[in-house]
């Protein structure tokens, strides 16, 4: 059975993560459509530095760190998208993130998650603000 269908359904599952806090049910039914549930065990690997970027995650349960050079830069709570830029601009990973503990997480490839901004401006509009978060904090780091 799938993760997020153990309880009474996808979209109330899904409504409990903090990426997808307030979206409409329909929209979180299209969102079980368009992603992929994946497991990925403790220590294992989501992103390689360099790597060309063909998916992106949210991570449901579990957090994952964040790595850049071999140094960790970041923990990533449940509920944060990790690896969207790399589809957003078409470049190498600029990070290597590794679970950090047992994770679930949705995964989007890049024409999903090209569907998932089109179709939900609520996704394009959080997408939007994580990249300038992380804007934020990487001047306010070279500063």
């Amino acid at each position: 059975m799938a993760f997020w269908q153990q309880k009474s359904g996808s979209a109330e599952y899904l409504s409990g993560v903090a990426f997808f806090q307030g979206f409409e049910p329909e929209e979180l039914a299209r969102i079980t459509e368009l992603g992929r549930e994946v497991e990925i065990a403790s220590g294992a690997e989501l992103m390689d530095q360099g790597e060309i970027g063909q998916t992106c995650y949210v991570l449901v349960s579990g957090a994952a760190s964040v790595y850049i050079g071999g140094d960790h830069v970041a923990t990533l709570p449940a509920g944060s998208m990790v690896g969207e830029m790399a589809l957003i601009d078409h470049r190498p990973r600029r990070a290597a993130v590794v679970a950090a503990g047992a994770v679930k997480a949705i995964q989007f490839d890049t024409p999903a998650f090209r569907t998932l901004l089109d179709e939900m401006p609520k996704a394009r509009d959080r997408v939007m603000q994580l990249l300038y978060e992380r804007l934020q904090a990487n001047q306010a780091t070279r500063s």
